[in-house]
């Protein structure tokens, strides 16, 4: 077995972990998708010409120095890009490289930091070509060679809303304008908790000013009803919102657009977690987290989380939370005693707290309310892989169904090649809307996680047949 840690996911989380475990003289694999480390702000069109002007002055100094940092370690850190991970056991990983070859991965210390992926809504016409999830227009304003055509607008909730918009504005793009589900008033309550990170809740501001001064509308307490389109998007609708996002639809508004960016937030990445059947449990907000304690072990004391895998807090906390990591694998490896790591891991706690306080209050104003549920029609698709609608979910509930599994049972939710990642989150809000219970349980993904291409496998049948001659 390959005594080596493990990691998985090389954005700032990870790479946190492999630096601490370089500076006590411990070498580590680091697994990432991507073709270069730095996480998703590196992903996307022209990734090795990426600059990160875009992200804000702040943000692109922090990312600078924590790749030089990076790069004075980086002799004890054997790093494999394009590199995906398709599946895991108790000891080894199977990841698929940019060759197409699935090769097994031994491990005796593992730290999963994979990160997050953004939350679908549906809504009728969510499907329409021109309707993009906000993060993906996020990577197409900084590949600089993509731009979304015609008026755009945005929609959704929390801090990354106002941040793109003035992006796309500086890149050029048309902005008609930016409906942010929740009142002001709910973010006015949350100040004192916004304060904890000062320079992150004047970053908001400025950007709120930037909008103003260039004449984009921002409008609290709005949010997306329907897109309209045949061929692509023509138009959208939109309507204020209550406390608990339920659409007043006597008051709609529907005007041309040929961009409709959606944004909801982001939920972790837990297919592989799930997958190798660690330990789950449902965060406040409805989303599926694997369980960590103080030292991000998860219910594997050899298994590690870090970043927003094990919840949403930001870069910052996504550093932190790899450090602590880091400190409990050397401990497990005796290279650190239990005085020292205690110590090491108090002052990293007292760093993440203020950190969880701002987040606590970004959280409380970005909460979803229930009303978001009721949007789809009866024939809106909410699984997009095998075409089932909010009419085949209503049916299942009224027979009876109440979990998961009984769902994707009765209307194939989650079988298509996504294995969930678009429709679960949805299902499971129904679930618990219907049932009352927090926990409806959740679908275990197959192997492999993502499709496969045929030459991966000839190359497998070709190392069996090797091993047996």
């Amino acid at each position: 077995m390959n005594a080596k840690p493990v990691i998985v996911g090389g954005g700032p989380a990870g790479m946190s972990a492999a630096m601490e475990l370089a500076r006590h003289g411990v070498e580590c694999v680091l697994l990432d998708e991507a073709s270069r480390v730095g996480g998703v702000v590196y992903r996307g069109p022209l990734r090795e010409g990426v600059v990160l002007d875009y992200l804000g002055e702040r943000y692109r100094d922090n990312m600078q120095a924590l790749h030089r940092e990076f790069e004075q370690h980086r002799a004890r850190v054997d790093i494999h890009l394009n590199t995906r991970i398709v599946g895991g056991s108790d000891n080894e990983l199977f990841a698929l490289s940019q060759d197409d070859q699935v090769a097994p991965i031994p491990y005796s210390q593992l730290l999963l930091a994979a990160g997050c992926h953004e939350r679908s809504v549906p809504f009728p016409g969510w499907t329409t070509p021109g309707v993009i999830m906000l993060g993906g227009l996020q990577l197409q304003i900084k590949s600089g060679v993509v731009k979304p055509l015609g008026r755009t607008v945005l929609v959704g909730t929390g801090p990354l809303l106002p941040l793109v918009a003035c992006q796309l504005h500086r890149a050029g793009a048309e902005v008609a304008g930016v409906y942010e589900a929740s009142a002001f008033g709910r973010l006015a309550k949350e100040a004192i908790a916004l304060l904890n990170q000062p320079q992150l809740f004047l970053d908001g501001l400025s950007m709120v000013a930037y909008l103003k001064r260039h004449g984009i509308p921002l409008h609290y307490g709005w949010g997306v009803v329907e897109a309209h389109g045949e061929a692509e998007l023509s138009e959208v609708t939109v309507a204020p919102y209550d406390a608990d996002w339920n659409a007043d639809l006597t008051r709609t508004r529907r005007f041309p657009a040929q961009t409709l960016a959606v944004g909801y937030g982001f939920i972790p990445r837990t297919q592989l977690t799930q997958q190798m059947g660690l330990e789950h449990h449902y965060a406040d907000d409805g989303f599926l987290k694997p369980a960590s304690d103080d030292w991000q072990r998860s219910s594997r004391d050899n298994i590690h989380l870090a970043g927003d895998i094990g919840g949403l807090r930001g870069g910052e906390a996504a550093m932190i939370s790899g450090r602590i990591a880091a400190l409990s694998m050397l401990l497990q490896l005796g290279k650190l005693d239990e005085r020292q790591a205690l110590s090491q891991r108090q002052r990293l706690l007292d760093e993440l707290a203020s950190i969880l306080r701002f987040r606590k209050g970004i959280d409380s104003f970005t909460r979803r309310g229930r009303g978001q549920l009721a949007l789809p029609a009866r024939d809106t698709v909410i699984c997009r892989c095998e075409h089932a609608t909010r009419q085949d979910i209503d049916t299942a509930l009224e027979q009876g169904v109440n979990d998961l599994i009984s769902l994707k049972m009765r209307t194939r939710v989650s079988m298509g090649d996504c294995q969930g990642k678009m429709c679960v989150g949805y299902c499971s809000d129904r679930l618990r809307e219907h049932t009352g219970k927090r926990d409806v349980g959740w679908i275990r993904p197959r192997f492999p996680l993502d499709p496969l291409p045929f030459s991966a496998f000839s190359a497998i049948d070709a190392q069996q047949t090797e091993e047996e001659i």
